[in-house]
C-alpha cells in the first residue's frame, strides 16, 4: 500500500544530499590523480542509481494521484533544471580555451554532439573530443537518453495498467539483458584477442548508454517496490546494508578487468538497494546523522554543478601549482566558486521559476501538491 505524504510534509531527506556529496568526492578525488586507490566510477554509479529512483518515484506520485503522466511537464521540468547549467558551462569552457588559459580544440560537429548529449557514443565510435571537462560529459549522455525514452515507458505501462510489480520485473529483465550484452562484448573480445587488455580501451562498455543504463533502471525499480519513501516495509536492515558494503568492498578489490567492466556495475547496483533503505528510513540514527553535516548537504545541493565543472578546475589548479594538495585545494575552491554562483544567478531563479510554474499547474490538478514537494530531493 503506497503512503503518499501530504503536501504539507514535503519529502525532503538532507541525507541524501550527503550522499550526492560523497559520491561528487569520489569523482573528484579519483580525477585528481587518486584513480588508483578512489573509486570514482562509482560515484558515478550512485548518482545513476540515485536519478533512476528519484526521478521514477515523482512519476509513481504524479500516476497514483492523477491516473496518469504528463509528458510535457516532465520534459519541461527536465529542461529547466539540467539545460541552462550544461549549456553555460560548455559555453565557459569554450571561453576558457579560446583565452588560452588551457588548451583544447573543438569542431562544429563535436559541438553539436555535445549540445546533443551524444558524446558517449561519439567517444567510442568517432574520437575523443580534446576540450577540458568534456571528457565527463559521457555520464550526461547517458542520463539524458533515459530522461527521453524512460518517461514513455512508464506512460505505456500505466495506460496498460500494469502493476508496479509487473513494472519492476520488467525494467529488471531489461537489466539482466544489459548484464548479457556486457558479457557478450567482454568475453567475446576475450575470446577473439586471447586478452581483454587487447580488446582496447574499455569505453564501449565504460561509455555506452546500452552498457550502463542498468545503473539507472535498478534505481528506479527501488522506486517502484519497497521504496522507503512510499511504501510500508522494515524500518530498516543494518544487517542487509552490511552485506552490501561488503558487496562494494569486493567489487573495488577484485580487479579483474573482464569482471570489472560486465559484473561489478550489476552488483553494485544491487548492493546499493539496502544502503538506501537503511539511509533514508534510518537518517535520523546517530551513526547516519553526519550525512547531514551543512558541509556536506551543501555540497549535495551544488553537486551537478561541481561535476560539470570539477575537472577543468582541476587542469587550471595543476597549471598554477604542481603540488598535489595546494592543487587539490584550489580546484575545489574554484568548482565551489563557480557552483555557487550559478546557483545564485541561474538555478534558483530557475527553481522559483519552476516552482510558480508549479504551483500553477497544482491549481489546475494536473499534478499533485505531493508530487510539488517531491521537488525538492531530487538532485535534477
Amino acid at each position: 500500500m503506497s503512503l503518499m505524504q501530504p503536501a504539507t510534509k514535503p519529502f525532503y531527506i538532507p541525507s541524501l544530499d550527503g550522499i550526492r556529496a560523497l559520491s561528487f568526492l569520489l569523482v573528484f578525488l579519483s580525477h585528481a590523480g587518486l584513480e588508483k586507490v578512489v573509486p570514482g566510477l562509482f560515484g558515478v554509479a550512485v548518482f545513476f542509481f540515485l536519478s533512476g529512483y528519484l526521478i521514477t518515484t515523482l512519476m509513481r506520485c504524479e500516476i497514483e494521484s492523477t491516473g496518469t503522466l504528463s509528458l510535457r511537464n516532465f520534459f519541461l521540468r527536465r529542461a529547466l533544471r539540467i539545460l541552462p547549467p550544461f549549456y553555460l558551462v560548455v559555453v565557459v569552457l569554450i571561453l576558457v580555451v579560446r583565452f588560452g588559459w588551457l588548451p583544447g580544440s573543438l569542431s562544429t560537429a563535436d559541438l553539436l554532439v555535445t549540445l546533443l548529449y551524444l558524446t558517449n557514443y561519439w567517444n567510442i565510435f568517432v574520437h575523443q573530443i580534446h576540450m577540458p571537462g568534456f571528457n565527463i560529459f559521457w555520464s550526461l549522455s547517458v542520463e539524458e537518453h533515459f530522461y527521453v525514452v524512460f518517461p514513455f515507458v512508464m506512460l505505456l505501462m500505466t495506460r496498460l495498467k500494469w502493476t508496479r510489480y509487473r513494472q519492476a520485473a520488467l525494467l529488471l529483465a531489461v537489466c539482466a539483458l544489459v548484464l548479457v550484452w556486457r558479457c557478450e562484448l567482454v568475453y567475446q573480445a576475450h575470446v577473439l584477442t586471447h586478452s581483454y587488455g587487447a580488446y582496447g580501451d574499455p569505453l564501449r562498455t565504460w561509455f555506452a548508454t546500452d552498457t550502463r543504463i542498468d545503473s539507472i533502471l535498478f534505481g528506479c525499480v527501488l522506486a517502484l517496490v519497497g521504496n522507503p519513501m512510499l511504501d510500508k516495509g522494515p524500518k530498516h536492515s543494518w544487517l542487509a546494508a552490511g552485506v552490501g558494503v561488503g558487496v562494494l568492498v569486493g567489487t573495488f578489490v577484485y580487479r579483474d578487468p573482464e569482471f570489472r567492466e560486465t559484473w561489478r556495475y550489476t552488483l553494485q547496483a544491487i548492493a546499493l538497494f539496502p544502503l538506501l533503505i537503511l539511509t533514508i528510513r534510518a537518517h535520523a540514527h546517530p551513526l547516519l546523522r553526519w550525512l547531514e553535516a551543512p558541509a556536506l548537504r551543501t555540497v549535495g545541493v551544488l553537486s551537478y554543478t561541481l561535476y560539470l565543472v570539477h575537472y577543468p578546475a582541476q587542469m587550471l589548479a595543476n597549471r598554477w601549482t604542481s603540488h598535489r594538495v595546494p592543487a587539490f585545494a584550489l580546484a575545489f575552491a574554484l568548482a565551489l566558486a563557480f557552483a555557487w554562483a550559478m546557483r545564485q544567478l541561474v538555478e534558483q531563479p530557475l527553481a522559483r521559476a519552476r516552482r510558480r510554474w508549479q504551483s500553477a499547474v497544482e491549481q489546475t490538478s494536473l499534478v499533485p501538491a505531493s508530487h510539488g514537494a517531491l521537488l525538492a530531493v531530487s538532485p535534477e
